[in-house]
């Protein structure tokens, strides 16, 4: 296997590569609201100190923290810079959380200073909320809520206060913040955990920098490239790739705050045309279902795709017609977040789109591996190593090489917040991470996920069965929506959820649509090993309960069986 310099040190600086973007793009379009004006590098810059200026004078501490919860804005991006580059930590809290997890949140992470949409924090109780001393409403950075009865003097006194404290730092040629180094926490990031209370993961400076440089020299970013920036910032994801490292070289990135329909996100391709298109297979796979697989299916299509010469313009012009979905201008459509379904990496492969999946968690800032499309990773691949960390697969089995994926390097998490117990059980004394995820490398160094370790049954004659591959197939069958594979009474359960669409679309009703899904079993079985065959699939009528980061709530329905 090829080596990989996963003990190498990190030698860039995050704070230092902030300053550096801001003077080296001062006059440049930095950030904008979807439908907004774009504001530059400089005005983020002098935002930035002038929320140093209220830290300051509120006798804020480097390590104090800041939570904050909405969707993604402007105000939200320099919050979050400007906590960080004034050495506190930033705490973004999911806004999908419900009023009582957030204040949990709050609560837990000892945040002195909270920055809130208006809609959310109406729903909070802030008496709920100590240490907290104030709140400031994300709309317009306003106070809306003050314990500290020093703060709204403060507040006030800011927009000239700011310009008197740093005005020897407020220029293109003399801007700089304070040095800080690469193992100070920077972020306290809470997971949307599927078995009970999230978990504060805390990332240092250095996890979050080698997410950005690997990301940026990857997909090679330049200064004035275009980013639409709609998957949440509050999850690892989006703020590294949709954020952090656009910011870092200089490009424009523009914020979707609404909730990301079709519609509105096809708009923002077509005006913004962005040079990178990060997204979650969710969207991925329901254009291929909704939109591609209607059409492929057809009698008349699946003749001329039999063709020769024909077949290839035919699937040039679909893949003509996917690009123009996205802005027609992407250089590559990343995948992360989850497991993209197989048949539609290959279906997106074949036609010659720039489409590569990556795979992180949240515990990593989130990568922890990724290929760029222009160097051929295998199909069902989620790329190799990124650089600064290293892999090994614990107790492989010897007929598959599938084990339990364990990362070591410099962006792995410094351990679970106020929760030694939970740190202990994820990272051993010699730094080694244990992911929970079974895979196993190629020769090539390749990493290949099959499931999360507690998800895998163990059928009854002894073979390993891994869920999540025999419901990517599911949910490319007909009228599948999603589904989740369980194991009742030593026989497999398929609980699916229609595509409600497509059941309109054919007219379906109740018992017709029980009559498709015995005949998607029959058709999945003839594919799955005697042992994972399905023994029934069972309807369910109500959509999957899910994390804020939809995730399905595994432990509700194999508990209920």
């Amino acid at each position: 296997m090829p080596d990989n310099p996963g003990n190498a040190m990190l030698e860039e600086n995050l704070v230092e590569t902030f300053g550096a973007s801001l003077r080296n793009h001062w006059p440049a379009s930095c950030f904008s609201d979807l439908g907004g004006s774009a504001i530059s590098y400089g005005d983020v810059a002098n935002r930035i100190f002038r929320l140093h200026h209220i830290f300051d004078r509120l006798g804020m501490e480097r390590g104090d923290r800041v939570a904050l919860v909405g969707r993604n804005t402007v105000n939200w991006a320099v919050t979050y810079l400007a906590t960080v580059s004034y050495g506190a930590v930033i705490v973004p809290i999911l806004p999908d959380f419900t009023p009582g997890e957030i204040e949990h949140l709050v609560r837990h992470s000892g945040a002195k200073l909270m920055v809130a949409a208006p809609g959310i924090f109406d729903g909070l109780d802030p008496e709920h909320m100590e240490p907290l001393q104030g709140v400031f409403g994300l709309l317009d950075m306003g106070l809306i809520w003050h314990r500290n009865t020093s703060l709204p003097g403060i507040v006030k006194g800011a927009d000239t206060g700011y310009v008197e404290q740093f005005r020897d730092r407020l220029s293109r040629e003399t801007l700089t913040f304070g040095a800080l180094g690469g193992d100070t926490l920077a972020a306290i990031v809470y997971t949307s955990g599927t078995t009970g209370f999230s978990k504060g993961v805390m990332l240092t400076h250095n996890a979050l920098m080698a997410n950005v440089q690997h990301f940026s020299v990857c997909v090679e970013l330049k200064a004035e490239d275009r980013i639409v920036s709609f998957l949440p910032l509050a999850h690892a994801f989006g703020c590294s790739f949709d954020f952090l490292a656009p910011f870092a070289c200089g490009c424009h990135v523009v914020f979707v705050e609404q909730i990301p329909s079709p519609k509105i996100l096809v708009a923002a391709f077509e005006e913004h045309r962005p040079v990178v298109v990060m997204s979650v297979p969710l969207i991925i796979e329901k254009i291929y279902r909704n939109r591609i697989r209607p059409i492929i299916e057809t009698p008349r299509m699946r003749t001329m795709l039999k063709i020769p010469g024909l077949n290839r313009f035919l699937r040039a012009k679909l893949r003509d017609k996917i690009y123009e979905v996205f802005g027609g201008n992407y250089r590559e459509l990343v995948i992360g977040g989850a497991a993209l379904n197989r048949e539609v990496e290959a279906f997106f492969r074949l036609i010659g789109l720039n489409i590569t999946c990556g795979y992180g968690m949240t515990e990593c800032g989130p990568l922890i591996s990724y290929t760029v499309s222009a160097d051929q990773p295998p199909l069902g691949s989620v790329g190799r190593m990124i650089p600064h960390l290293e892999c090994r697969i614990h107790r492989p089995d010897p007929a598959t090489g599938i084990g339990e994926v364990h990362v070591r390097g410099e962006n792995v998490m410094l351990g679970y917040y106020r929760d030694e117990e939970a740190t202990s059980a994820a990272i051993d004394p010699d730094g080694w991470l244990y992911t929970g995820d079974l895979g196993h490398l190629d020769d090539e160094g390749f990493l290949y996920l099959t499931g999360r370790c507690k998800n895998m049954i163990l059928s009854a004659s002894g073979q390993n069965i891994y869920p999540e591959e025999i419901e990517s197939r599911i949910n490319n069958l007909p009228c599948v929506e999603e589904s989740l594979v369980i194991d009742h009474g030593g026989k497999l359960v398929a609980l699916v959820y229609p595509d409600l669409e497509a059941m309109d679309r054919a007219c379906l009703k109740d018992r017709q649509m029980q009559e498709l899904m015995e005949t998607n079993r029959q058709q999945l079985n003839e594919d799955l090993p005697s042992y994972a065959r399905i023994s029934e699939m069972r309807i369910m009528f109500e959509e999957f309960e899910k994390t804020p980061t939809r995730k399905i709530k595994r432990t509700l329905y194999t508990a209920a069986t």
